[in-house]
């Protein structure tokens, strides 16, 4: 069993910056397949980012070019830098890990963007 915590969400005006991070419980970590994913009210869970065990990335249209997602194997922790925030990202952010048949989530973390 993998236990994934959140934290680092909170209110942030547009254009700022927010970095969230993801630990992870478990010996294995650097083999699995990191994930972040935010939910808005009403919308459906989406794909922000994703981060394999060789730190490959891909990143959802929406945020190519503003955030950035690394991993640190050593910590069993992986981050989401957030810059050049704007109201659409609004949502709770969760994040989401990865192995064979294994999935395992976090309890989300709430980012909000407003003025």
């Amino acid at each position: 069993q993998v236990q994934l915590v959140e934290s680092g969400g909170g209110l942030v005006q547009p254009g700022g910056s927010l970095r969230l991070s993801c630990a992870a419980s478990g010996s294995i970590f650097r083999l699995y397949v990191m994930g972040w994913y935010r939910q808005a009210p009403g919308k459906q869970r989406e794909l922000v980012a994703v981060i394999t065990g060789g730190a490959g990335t891909i990143y959802a249209d929406s945020v190519k070019g503003r955030f950035t997602i690394s991993r640190d194997n050593a910590k069993n922790t992986v981050y989401l830098q957030m810059n050049s925030l704007k109201p659409e990202d609004t949502a709770v952010y969760y994040c989401n890990g990865k192995l064979g048949n294994l999935d395992y989530w976090g309890q989300g973390t709430q980012v909000t963007v407003s003025s």
